[in-house]
């Protein structure tokens, strides 16, 4: 068997996260991905397919906010979470179920998943 890149491993570990992971009206699914150069968390309602809320490090308010475009520090990915969360509960989102894409829960993903909880949301 041939040995698998590193993006092959995140995308087999997300679908089986996925088979077990979805989001329902009542507590839809707070998806993140991190690319090289940003960091996008979205929450989406599985039943009907739609994004309900999505933030990302390129996104215009986050560039009002911090005066630059991408990055995903651990401080920006924080003031990624803020934004997803301050858009939550405008929209009375307060539960959510995580999913962590396949990355693993460290560094970035734990920080956002963090500052998520401790700005409101429930997971």
């Amino acid at each position: 068997m041939a040995k698998l890149s590193r993006h092959e491993r995140r995308e087999r570990r997300h679908k089986r996260i996925r088979k077990k992971i979805f989001g329902t009206p009542e507590r839809p699914r707070l998806c993140v991905y991190r690319s090289l150069n940003a960091f996008y968390a979205q929450i989406i309602d599985d039943t009907t397919g739609r994004t309900l809320v999505s933030a990302s490090s390129i996104d215009r308010d986050y560039v009002q906010l911090t005066g630059k475009r991408g990055g995903k520090s651990i401080e920006d990915v924080q003031k990624v979470a803020e934004l997803l969360v301050k858009k939550a509960l405008e929209k009375g989102i307060k539960k959510v179920v995580f999913d962590r894409g396949g990355f693993l829960y460290h560094g970035k993903i734990k920080a956002f998943a963090d500052k998520c909880r401790e700005l409101g949301l429930e997971f």
